[in-house]
């Protein structure tokens, strides 16, 4: 295993420099194991190890990817995109992810929880938007990904879609003012301490708390045309 421990690193830095990307994918197991001249069984176990520590994002059909992938259907999602308003989304997403959260706290693995502990810490103590929005992105997916309900993550995806090709969400940079975003951090380790207890109550309704304080400063903002992340 440290044979593979030292190729997942080799891998890992790869990533952060961009060198192996093409648009968040990964090239295909083949390509990679030719490139770094191991054997394939070898890669998969790398990558096994990348993907237990949210590295990367494996997605039969779709590939490995880098980040959250893309929903099956972008295409037509971005015609859906140009229709729907940030309340459309919000009203969808407090159906949708309390109920992810909830099965997330109750399905969650201990390393599942262990990485969602990883992934919610680096939402804390940050003052950058780009940063908040990577860093939530990564934790809001993984919970939809420990729900293990392949439909559920696929509504998901379509929703996470739609929310990044909307107009509407292009004008938000320097948008949470850094007490916005101590308050989502707060709100993202009362939700991961939820889970990790597989309280699934608590989960959704945590969640649903985190997802109204989004909703209202959102909506509230918008009126003044002030664009907030969603």
């Amino acid at each position: 295993m440290q044979r593979e421990a030292e190729l997942a690193e080799v891998l890992r830095a790869a990533i952060r420099k961009g060198d192996l990307l093409d648009k968040g994918r990964m090239p295909p197991e083949r390509t990679l194991a030719e490139r770094f001249g191991v054997s394939r069984a070898r890669l998969r176990l790398a990558l096994d190890l990348l993907q237990e520590d949210g590295t990367i994002f494996r997605r039969r059909g779709k590939g490995t990817f880098a980040t959250p992938p893309p929903a099956t259907n972008v295409e037509s999602l971005r015609s859906l995109a140009r229709q729907v308003t940030p309340r459309d989304v919000m009203e969808v997403r407090l159906e949708v992810e309390p109920a992810l959260a909830a099965l997330a706290a109750d399905r969650a693995q201990p390393q599942e929880i262990d990485l969602l502990d990883q992934l919610m810490r680096a939402t804390l103590n940050l003052t950058d938007m780009d940063d908040y929005e990577a860093a939530d992105d990564m934790f809001h997916y993984k919970i939809a990904e420990t729900a293990r309900n392949p439909l559920f993550l696929t509504v998901y995806e379509s929703i996470r879609s739609v929310r990044r090709e909307a107009v509407w969400t292009t004008q938000r940079r320097d948008s949470y003012s850094a007490q916005t975003l101590h308050l989502l951090g707060d709100q993202h380790k009362t939700l991961a301490d939820a889970i990790s207890r597989h309280d699934s109550r608590e989960a959704a309704a945590a969640m649903e708390q985190h997802l109204l304080t989004v909703s209202n400063a959102l909506l509230r903002d918008r009126v003044r045309k002030i664009d907030l992340e969603i």
